[in-house]
């Protein structure tokens, strides 16, 4: 049987930053030694890989996408860029890859069929706001997305909410940015006044922004989130 290459999970920045600055130097140097990327947006991809030293060598490299629209038999398809010990590189549009990202299909895809998987170090936005956030980082669970339609988003803030409270668990989940405010405001209108609430926004960017209040001193601040990459972790 033909040796199969090997997995890298690469990190990317989580926002407009220069890479140097989130990334480690070790894994900026590894990233001449790929030729083959699995990527969940190209243009982010390239403009991420020109600014961490690959400028000039784009064209060389092979690009293969992994999103929301990627479908199965496509997914399967990217075993034979493994073939003759080629090693694959996979980055997300932001942070960590298979994280809340498509990549964990390919990620999963590989442990099935005995290709080792190999996660590089990198920001992962979902530590740095419980990190930051002055919650339970004993025990915690991340709930992903909530789901969109307002009856249901509104009963999943509840049993999560009740969840933390019976066991002390932090609880963290994520929004499209566009829809950050409305779930603010769902937030504000469902859970208890005592209850803690962390929102982490543009997390290593200049523009920061992480602050724990309960749900009552959220309600007077008036707080406008806006459309910029948000974590909430909820302790009641």
């Amino acid at each position: 049987m033909a040796e199969k290459g090997r997995l890298y999970l690469i990190p990317s920045p989580l926002g407009d930053n220069d890479p140097a600055e989130v990334i480690p130097a070790p894994v900026l140097n590894s990233l001449s030694g790929f030729r083959t990327f699995v990527v969940e947006e190209l243009r982010t991809a390239r403009r991420y890989l020109s600014r961490a030293g690959l400028k000039g060598h784009i064209g060389e490299l092979e690009f293969y996408e992994l999103n929301e629209h990627t479908d199965n038999a496509t997914v399967e398809g990217y075993l034979r860029l493994f073939d003759n010990g080629n090693d694959v590189a996979l980055i997300s549009e932001a942070g960590l890859p298979a994280v809340a990202d498509p990549g964990a299909q390919l990620t999963s895809l590989c442990h099935r069929n005995g290709i080792e998987v190999i996660p590089a170090v990198g920001p992962s936005s979902l530590m740095m706001a419980l990190m930051a956030s002055g919650l339970n980082g004993q025990s915690f669970a991340f709930c992903g997305y909530l789901p969109a339609k307002t009856d249901e988003r509104r009963a999943r803030l509840r049993a999560i909410e009740k969840l933390s409270a019976s066991t002390g668990q932090t609880q963290i989940f994520i929004e499209t940015p566009y829809r950050n405010d409305g779930m603010l405001a769902e937030i504000l209108s469902v859970c208890k006044p005592t209850t803690r609430l962390c929102i982490a926004a543009d997390i290593t960017l200049p523009d920061a922004f992480i602050r724990t209040k309960t749900v009552a001193q959220w309600g007077k601040s008036g707080l406008s989130i806006g459309k910029r990459p948000c974590v909430f972790l909820l302790l009641a």
